[in-house]
């Protein structure tokens, strides 16, 4: 048996290839897509990153007979423990090839890890926060992957099963078809709920009269899921990184914003024209010719993805969704968009998930954390 070596990813160079790798395992995988390089690389940079201010991680790649055969990520958050009582460190960024021995070492170096810190508990695949990608796909390994969502090989959760690992949280992903005629009932109910609360869609002339609401946005995801066992509050900085990490993708008619008669935002949806085949087509750059790929996306697409909806908890049950999605369904209409899958939604997050009740949704995607007990 070979023997696995591990290197700590310390410069530059190791940083190119633990970025590398899972392009390189997945480059025949036609559901597989890649994020962009220099995303990836700011992940770890505290400049870009505020998250690691109050973390201490660790990055390691696995070698076996001279080749990369796996890496993982390890992250001490200390704004479990303050937030969330939590008592744990999460791993993520985990990719390996199907050899039990090798998962077997990079898990053991979240535990070694663990133990260091004189923490009894391990999960993952997760992030630094809560908007970061986060669950290990269980089903749905034969969809196309979204931009913002993880992927790996089916053998991946049989191989943490077979360590010991178990299921921690549950997300459930949907896809839909967009009816070609919005019902009549539909379109009543919602301007029945605009005039009850005097609600109205603010109508966005540009992109930049977005930005003064991006705060109030993220502002109003707290209050939306503040009560969810994976909340963790959203900082000043973590705002200002989102913003300026996804906003650059953001089309106007894609944002709908619901405001009441003083102009104070009460909920909103951000969808998003799939980039996941233009992400594919870039091999993970903008340039010299990604940005080609990500700019014909936008225009012509018949798929689009929900990325983000919050709703005041003043209103939520109140029909406010309705005016939501009677907003969406003309912007699609017109936009020539058929399919929109949602967000991983955790399994116990039924408020969010019968929004789209009215739509026949299909679950076609699972993914899940899991997590092992560490003795002493």
């Amino acid at each position: 048996m070979s023997e696995i070596s591990l290197l700590e990813v310390k410069t530059v160079q190791d940083l190119n290839k633990f970025v590398a790798f899972p392009m390189e395992l997945y480059k025949n995988n036609k559901n597989y897509v890649p994020p962009l390089i220099n995303d990836e690389k700011n992940i770890w940079n505290p400049k870009e990153n505020p998250a690691l201010a109050y973390c201490e991680t660790k990055k390691i790649l696995a070698y076996k007979n001279g080749k990369m055969v796996g890496r993982i990520a390890i992250i001490f958050n200390t704004h479990d423990m303050k937030e969330l009582g939590s008592n744990k460190i999460r791993f993520g960024w985990l990719d390996f090839i199907d050899d039990y021995e090798v998962s077997k070492t990079l898990i053991n170096c979240a535990i070694d890890f663990a133990k260091q810190h004189e923490v009894t508990k391990i999960e993952g695949p997760m992030g630094f926060t809560n908007l970061d990608k986060a669950g290990m796909l269980t089903m749905g390994f034969d969809k196309l992957a979204t931009m913002i969502g993880l992927y790996n090989f089916p053998y991946y959760p049989e191989h943490l099963e077979k360590l010991g690992m178990v299921k921690e949280k549950e997300w459930v992903e949907f896809e839909m078809n967009f009816p070609t005629i919005l019902p009549e009932k539909v379109k009543k109910f919602s301007s029945l709920i605009a005039e009850k609360y005097k609600l109205k869609v603010l109508d966005f002339k540009s992109k930049k009269e977005i930005l003064p609401l991006v705060e109030p946005m993220f502002k109003l995801l707290d209050q939306t899921y503040n009560t969810l066992s994976t909340y963790t509050p959203i900082t000043d900085e973590q705002i200002k990184t989102y913003r300026e990490k996804y906003f650059p993708f953001i089309d106007k008619n894609y944002v709908i914003c619901v405001a009441d008669e003083n102009d104070k935002l009460v909920a909103f949806a951000v969808t998003m024209p799939s980039y996941s085949k233009a992400l594919q087509k870039a091999k993970g750059k903008l340039f010299p010719f990604g940005w080609w790929h990500f700019l014909q996306a936008g225009k012509k697409n018949d798929r689009a993805n929900f990325y983000l909806i919050g709703i005041h908890p003043e209103y939520q049950r109140r029909g406010v969704t309705s005016i939501i999605f009677k907003e969406i369904f003309v912007r699609f209409n017109k936009m020539g968009i058929i399919f929109a899958e949602t967000n991983p939604e955790l399994e116990e997050n039924k408020s969010v998930q019968v929004l789209w009740q009215d739509y026949n949704p299909t679950n076609h995607k699972r993914r899940r954390t899991y997590s092992l007990e560490i003795r002493a």
